[in-house]
């Protein structure tokens, strides 16, 4: 695993902020971490960049422990933090190039920065100084400093908070490139985000990861007990007789709105089919994924 959070807790004096958490993601993986502001979602990523300790679990990166080995996670790891630390009055290239001598990458310095600057789109704002560049720019900058080093895992913190639509599509087309190289673990409060980027999401609320969804295009699939499915028939129907049906509500005996314990649209075409009756139209409600954060985050029970 690139990433394993086992029984991970912290506390800032007597406010615990993460609470026995614990997931791990495979490589390859472009994971989206979502919660609500003061979630925790911070606290986990700077644990795992390995800039803050924690009293309880364990953080590992590629199989090593953070706190033990912080170098070797210093190595493994890109980090772009929700206030980027960027030196204003330095130029793009001579930043870049710092970094670089930071890591220690010696004659490859050169050549790793001008790979960086044509990846991230920054050939035509190069010999710029990074305070005269947009918001959108600073990030891509942002980008190519947590990249310079050739991670295995980039953690990037709240990466689009303050783009205007064209910047937000171009970073996320970018982070979604950079994900074919990479294990990314992207936290917002965006759920258009996780939906655009990300291929699996981890629901963070008040210190608790309250849900890991495997496969975001399938989240309607995971969240809740229920799954909805919409039917129309063309002759009346005097009941739907399949016992994992909870409730089918109807107004004219031919359109429903199913609520089941599983999905059960095979067997409404079986009965259908039986009852020499014809369907019109079937199809699965799919709960939005603004629909399953709120349930998951809202602060007092619905």
């Amino acid at each position: 695993m690139s990433i394993t959070l086992s029984h991970i807790s912290k506390s800032y004096g007597t406010q615990q902020v993460l609470k026995d958490i614990s997931f791990s993601i495979g490589e390859g993986e472009i994971v989206g971490f979502l919660g609500p502001n003061g979630a925790g979602k911070t606290t986990t990523m700077r644990i795992l960049a390995g800039s803050l300790d924690y009293e309880k679990g364990s953080a590992k990166i590629c199989g090593v422990e953070v706190k033990d080995v912080p170098m070797e996670t210093k190595r493994n790891v890109g980090y772009l933090p929700e206030q980027n630390p960027l030196y204003t009055d330095m130029y793009v290239k001579e930043y870049l190039l710092f970094v670089a001598e930071m890591y220690k990458l010696g004659k490859e310095k050169q050549k790793r920065v001008d790979e960086l600057i044509d990846m991230v789109g920054l050939r035509g704002e190069f010999q710029k100084k990074i305070g005269q560049l947009s918001k959108g720019f600073r990030q891509r900058v942002g980008l190519a400093q947590a990249l310079i080093h050739d991670p295995k895992v980039l953690i990037l913190d709240e990466p689009t908070t303050g783009l205007d639509p064209n910047q937000l599509v171009e970073i996320r087309n970018l982070i979604k490139e950079i994900g074919n190289y990479h294990t990314v673990l992207l936290s917002t409060h965006i759920m258009q985000e996780i939906e655009a980027v990300c291929n699996r999401v981890i629901i963070i609320n008040k210190g608790e990861i309250v849900a890991d969804y495997p496969d975001v295009k399938q989240i309607a699939n995971f969240a809740g007990n229920d799954y909805h499915i919409e039917v129309e028939f063309l002759n009346p129907v005097e009941n739907l007789p399949m016992k994992s049906i909870k409730s089918a509500e109807t107004s004219d005996k031919k359109s429903f709105m199913i609520s089941a314990e599983k999905d059960v649209r095979q067997e409404i075409f079986d009965f259908a089919v039986a009852k020499n009756n014809k369907i019109l139209l079937m199809k699965m409600q799919e709960r939005k994924m603004e629909e399953v954060f709120r349930e998951l985050t809202a602060p007092y029970p619905r």
